[in-house]
């Protein structure tokens, strides 16, 4: 792993996580210090230093990929704008963080980007107006969490701990998206929207799959009775499905509306604002 321009006490962090630890790392003092490293030595992954802005690292981006283009890049900046991040995106980088910085989730992500293979087209953006993003996207788990991960970087004005709420439910509609409408098959493909009005945050979500119908949910827990809250895991069991089934519930309780088209295959969540 290569850090480009990193302060001491965010590189030190890294080093230290659990996520990393094992993990080997270079340092390099600037940005003609780490070509002049690339150039030298094969890296899985680079890290950009914080104080530049997203748009400001984009030159280096494409710098270091004339030297290694495979190569993931992590970038960091003093703050985010939904410019900035629309921007890394378009750019394909792995992620992006602006301070104040967790360096927890830079690390977790840093760790899933070392093993990661054949993610740089994972996420296409297809509208890049900063009031309303659309992207395409694979059915892939890694997919889901880096779209989260690009989405909490772009500012809103709601508190974080609402914040981190409405995109802990947008994450579970949309792995229910990814394993039930697409069978987690990385050639199957989402579309998603978020859309930001003057009083409401909008997520829309389509999959590539057949639907629902509410009698065939009993491997979630909104279908459970209420005298057994965990009804619906014994039949995940039997059906091989990954331990959850809380998404749809999860949504329900904090959104203010969730909305199904007839199929059960495209998704409305709507968080009011102001």
């Amino acid at each position: 792993m290569l850090l480009i321009g990193v302060d001491e006490t965010t590189a030190q962090g890294l080093a230290q996580s659990a996520e990393l630890l094992g993990s080997s790392f270079q340092s390099a003092a600037g940005e003609a210090d780490g070509l002049r490293r690339l150039r030298r030595s094969s890296f899985d992954l680079v890290i950009t230093s914080p104080g530049q802005t997203f748009e400001e690292d984009l030159a280096l981006v494409e710098e270091v990929r004339r030297i290694r283009r495979g190569i993931k890049l992590i970038l960091l900046a003093p703050h985010s704008t939904p410019a900035g991040v629309i921007a890394a995106l378009q750019a394909h980088v792995f992620a992006c963080f602006g301070a104040p910085y967790d360096i927890g989730a830079i690390a977790r992500m840093a760790r899933q980007g070392i093993d990661a293979v054949d993610w740089r087209d994972d996420i296409e953006v297809l509208s890049a107006l900063p009031n309303w993003l659309s992207v395409r996207v694979t059915s892939r788990a890694l997919t889901a969490e880096r779209l989260v991960s690009f989405l909490n970087e772009i500012p809103s004005e709601l508190e974080n701990a609402e914040r981190d709420r409405l995109l802990l439910a947008f994450r579970e509609i949309l792995l229910n998206a990814m394993e039930h409408g697409a069978g987690f098959d990385p050639d199957k493909l989402i579309e998603v929207s978020a859309v930001h009005t003057e009083r409401a945050i909008v997520f829309y979500v389509h999959d590539p799959g057949t639907g629902f119908v509410a009698e065939s949910l009993d491997h979630a827990a909104i279908a459970n009775p209420d005298d057994d809250p965990l009804a619906h895991a014994a039949r995940r069991a039997e059906m091989g499905l990954r331990p959850g089934g809380f998404g749809i519930l999860l949504a329900k309780k904090i959104v203010d509306e969730l909305i199904y088209n007839e199929a059960g295959n495209e998704v409305l969540m709507i968080k009011h604002i102001g």
